[in-house]
């Protein structure tokens, strides 16, 4: 039997998370929109091919690395990352030849938005370790889901358990050192 956090999906497992601790302490507010109706994300698959595509490329065969520049956007089954720039870590399969199964890490910079349903994260870099299935944004971070937004310095999303984890870290303009969180309750309708 799956986990809770494996059905509800790695984003809407932590804004779940958070959501019960919003309302353990709010109990008298509506519930937050959309969060009930919710599309899983559960079943996201990691082994999916990942396609990327940029204005520029540029291969170093010696270094095995790859680097796409110029609104780079990256497609994983439901995952998609953009970026200004990606640099592909890749290890050499058969013959040196390299494949979608050799990518071992992906580095990204400037600008870097992580999709994935209705949920964004955001971040200044980040780090996908594809062998480890693990998604990390770093400097001022924003997590968002309609108008829920939860801010840090860095967030870790494992993609197989589900699990994310947002840290306020020291820097950050907005942070302050902290994670800030706002929910907004749902508006009644009568």
């Amino acid at each position: 039997m799956r986990s809770l956090q494996q059905r509800l999906g790695p984003l809407t497992w932590f804004y779940h998370l958070c959501l019960a601790g919003f309302i353990v302490c709010a109990v008298s507010l509506p519930a937050t929109p959309g969060w009930s109706q919710s599309k899983p994300l559960s079943g996201l698959d990691t082994d999916k091919p990942i396609e990327i595509s940029a204005d520029s490329l540029e291969v170093i065969q010696d270094e095995n690395i790859a680097i796409f520049t110029g609104n780079v956007d990256a497609l994983q089954g439901d995952i998609r990352l953009r970026a200004s720039q990606l640099t592909v870590h890749y290890r050499s399969g058969e013959g040196g030849e390299a494949g979608v199964n050799a990518i071992s890490r992906i580095d990204a910079s400037g600008s870097v938005f992580v999709t994935s349903g209705r949920e964004t994260a955001q971040g200044e870099t980040g780090v996908y370790d594809v062998e480890n299935s693990l998604i990390t944004l770093i400097q001022n971070v924003v997590l968002t889901r309609g108008e829920n937004v939860i801010r840090g310095n860095r967030l870790v999303l494992d993609l197989v358990t589900g699990q994310t984890r947002v840290d306020g870290g020291e820097s950050g303009p907005r942070s302050g050192g902290r994670v800030r969180s706002l929910f907004v309750p749902k508006r009644s309708t009568n």
